[in-house]
């Protein structure tokens, strides 16, 4: 959200290092907070309200970010391009998820629509809202860096608004019939509960939202094959991945760059091989090169390895040791020196 906001607001984000530290305490916060959706299974008094105050108090760190972004967009001068769209699609349903979720804080009414089609609609709020309109935003905001192909904007922002009124054509019925006291999971029911309305409602919203979701896959595939051409900044945007070609070369630089304001580049690092500048961790200083790695399988037999030993410990615990042996081997294989180094 920070990366995308920035150069669509054309200034720095307000208040990094709340930002930081505000992102840091959600993620600590969070370890407490998933006992919420078990209120209805009969937990001590004590651990409920031990996660209710956690549902509640992860609010604060969350609504800190939630601000600096709103400050951030109002001090600086808005560029609304497709990015910046699904970026102010997640700040209205995040919020509304994220209100949905204090109330679901509180116990007696947690008990009362658990297992509700209130339930679902606070869920993809929080899950949609959250994760997938940034996760969109970030297709279109680093899809020239990946493919060096520019997505086009008019259909970019026919896509945003399509999946932006379907999801919430879709789930925000949903609210009232969960309070209606429609159960979630269930195919069909009695005409004479009235809650047919609403289920239309909410269905011809997921066609539009399936819809808006289409029209990105399209956008990606006519890009692919005959976008425009990226340049290196096409937004213009700070950060490392945008001061390389697009898409990057093998190694992403040629020369490294030097993100000073004077600008530049490395000098003494050789441009046959791929070497890195190691500088001091104090003061950022010039303290040696290192040769980086060169091709290798080895971290996909790695992370084999370790679905393997997970998966099998299910079932056994001989899989650990097995396991263990396996990732020895893949990390030998990676780490043993080869080629003078």
């Amino acid at each position: 959200m920070s990366s995308i906001i920035a150069p669509f607001a054309r200034t720095r984000i307000i208040g990094y290092p709340v930002m930081v530290l505000s992102m840091t305490a959600t993620a600590f916060i969070g370890f407490g907070v998933w006992v919420h959706h078990m209120f209805a299974t009969g937990l001590p008094q004590v651990g409920q309200s031990f996660f209710t105050a956690a549902s509640m108090l992860i609010v604060i760190p969350t609504g800190a970010q939630m601000f600096l972004w709103i400050a951030t967009i109002w001090r600086g001068r808005l560029r609304f391009d497709t990015p910046m769209l699904f970026v102010l699609a997640f700040i209205v349903t995040f919020v509304i998820g994220g209100l949905t979720g204090v109330m679901l804080a509180a116990i007696p009414l947690d008990i009362q629509v658990h297992d509700t089609f209130f339930v679902v609609a606070h869920l993809h709020y929080v899950l949609i809202g959250g994760a997938v309109f940034p996760l969109l935003g970030a297709v279109y905001f680093w899809f020239p860096k990946l493919t060096g192909r520019m997505l086009d904007d008019r259909l970019g922002r026919v896509s945003a608004l399509l999946v932006f009124v379907g999801f919430n054509v879709t789930f925000f019925p949903q609210h009232q019939l969960g309070l209606d006291g429609m159960p979630r999971r269930i195919f069909t029911y009695a005409a004479d509960t009235g809650w047919g309305q609403l289920n239309m409602l909410s269905t011809i919203g997921a066609f539009v939202l399936g819809l808006g979701v289409l029209s990105t896959v399209v956008n990606a595939v006519m890009a692919l094959r005959a976008g425009p051409r990226a340049t290196a900044n096409p937004w213009p945007a700070e950060g490392l991945e945008w001061t390389t070609e697009s898409p990057p070369p093998r190694w992403n630089f040629l020369h490294l760059p030097a993100l000073v304001p004077d600008g530049g580049v490395v000098s003494g690092v050789r441009a046959d091989r791929p070497e890195q500048l190691v500088t001091t961790v104090m003061d950022a200083l010039p303290d040696h090169r290192t040769k980086l790695p060169g091709s290798s399988s080895a971290p996909l037999y790695l992370a084999g390895a370790t679905a393997v030993t997970f998966i099998a410990g299910i079932f056994t615990p001989w899989a650990f040791p097995v396991g263990a042996v396996l990732a020895a081997a893949a990390l030998i294989v990676w780490f043993w020196p080869r080629g003078g180094e």
